[in-house]
């Protein structure tokens, strides 16, 4: 199976009691979809596709709590420990207009819609709030901040990883 074809959406930090519960840190922009029971992940293993299917969930200090179908014991889980959990691609869910996944933004090369100009690439997303941030890396230059609103990202072209942009008066001073 090829690598491209899965996503990582948490880790396993720690084991959690001895019922084979883990803690896992989301890496994922939709960690309540993601982590539902019922729901199959899947964990890398001497480089096989080790599918896991969540039987209880729930939220523990800004973490989730997991626990898998079948190792519902510490001792079957300590192996996980440290290790990415994974979606399959099929599994993604279709995302609304106006939705997209972090890996399709990061990377993308960021444009002036009126001059053309090309002002620098995606380094990092920062969800801080009511809107996300896009960090904008530009050469010689400081970071520019933009966040994601419709009056500013006027238009997002995933397969040419170009998103074209209308910077607000006094965000770039």
């Amino acid at each position: 199976m090829n690598m491209a074809n899965y996503y990582d959406v948490g880790t396993i930090v720690s084991t959690h009691a001895l019922k084979g519960e883990v803690k896992v840190f989301a890496t994922t922009d939709f960690p309540k979809e993601r982590f539902q029971k019922g729901t199959q992940l899947f964990l890398k293993q001497n480089q096989q596709w080790l599918p896991l299917t969540i039987s209880s969930v729930r939220q523990h200090k800004g973490m989730y709590l997991l626990s898998f179908v079948d190792y519902q014991d510490i001792n079957l889980v300590e192996p996980f420990l440290k290790q990415k959990l994974y979606v399959s691609e099929e599994d993604q869910h279709d995302l609304d207009d106006g939705e997209y996944y972090y890996h399709d933004i990061v990377g993308m090369t960021i444009i002036d819609q009126d001059s053309g100009q090309e002002i620098g690439k995606v380094k990092e997303i920062l969800a801080p709030g009511a809107n996300d941030v896009w960090i904008i890396g530009r050469p010689g230059q400081k970071d520019l901040l933009l966040p994601f609103l419709k009056s500013v990202v006027l238009k997002i072209d995933v397969p040419a990883k170009k998103a074209y942009v209308e910077v607000p008066e006094g965000l770039d001073d």
